[in-house]
């Protein structure tokens, strides 16, 4: 993958790609290819012995994965709540020992709006704190950042996000999941030890409710996407006092939210870039 040569520092997660070889017609005439398509998979997640979850994404970095959604829906708070994490030799199934023995797995679960059909536990209806942060950013920047993270992308067929701090990108992660990319990025803040607060999320995907709930819960006041937000994210963001970008492209961008957050350009600066 290219992004630690467009930021440096960036640490790219996982690779997502299988072979495939298939038939292709072009010009009238059916050839051969050797070609890649994104890997997907049906993983259970397993918390003490009992299933939580059945997530379908990109089966690698499973441990990663599992942890970032568990981080997301408050299941742990840190890496001291987490005793042991096993992947299963399949890929299909992933463990998590936690130091609560008295854990068990919530009755009812909403079904999301994520690729394949994700999972959340959260109650989005819930009030939560609006998020306090001083940090800004200019069109000019977030337009860079995007950019750059949009040209690291080698794999057709999954999504991508990113950490990213000033103009770097820290973390980048891709699954076939949109949601599940999110939870990649907290697995491996989690388990790294990188903190996400005042940070820049940057994404591929349609920013749905469930996802704003995910950077809102890692204090990530800026949220980033190259497409659309749905009604229920923008409202969440009004509410939770999320900075929410749209529809970034070189020289325009789209804010259903906060606003405030996205100052003038430097003097020095010659605008988007």
């Amino acid at each position: 993958m290219a992004w630690s040569l467009l930021c440096e520092g960036a640490q790219t997660i996982l690779e997502t790609s299988q072979a495939v070889q298939f038939t292709r017609f072009e010009k009238g005439r059916w050839q051969t290819v050797d070609g890649t398509v994104a890997e997907e998979e049906l993983a259970r997640l397993h918390v003490n012995g009992l299933e939580l979850a059945r997530i379908m994404c990109t089966p690698r970095k499973l441990d990663q994965l599992a942890l970032g959604f568990l981080r997301s829906e408050g299941f742990i708070q840190s890496m001291a709540d987490v005793r042991l994490v096993n992947v299963c030799p399949s890929r299909t199934c992933v463990e998590v020992w936690l130091r609560d023995a008295s854990f068990e797995p919530p009755r009812q679960g909403t079904i999301t709006s994520g690729c394949g059909g994700g999972i959340t536990f959260a109650d989005l209806t819930a009030k939560a704190k609006p998020l306090d942060s001083d940090l800004r950013v200019t069109p000019g920047q977030i337009s860079r950042l995007m950019h750059s993270f949009l040209a690291g992308q080698q794999q057709r067929g999954v999504h991508t996000a990113a950490l990213a701090k000033g103009e770097t990108l820290m973390v980048v992660t891709e699954d076939v999941g949109r949601h599940n990319t999110i939870d990649r990025l907290w697995g491996h803040c989690l388990v790294t030890g990188i903190d996400t607060r005042d940070s820049i999320l940057l994404s591929t995907g349609r920013i749905s409710s469930e996802m704003l709930n995910k950077a809102a819960r890692m204090a990530i006041p800026i949220v980033v996407s190259r497409t659309s937000p749905t009604s229920l994210s923008v409202a969440l963001a009004q509410t939770w006092h999320v900075t929410l970008i749209g529809y970034v492209r070189r020289d325009s961008l789209n804010v259903y939210a906060g606003q405030e957050r996205i100052v003038a350009e430097d003097a020095s600066s010659e605008g988007l870039k």
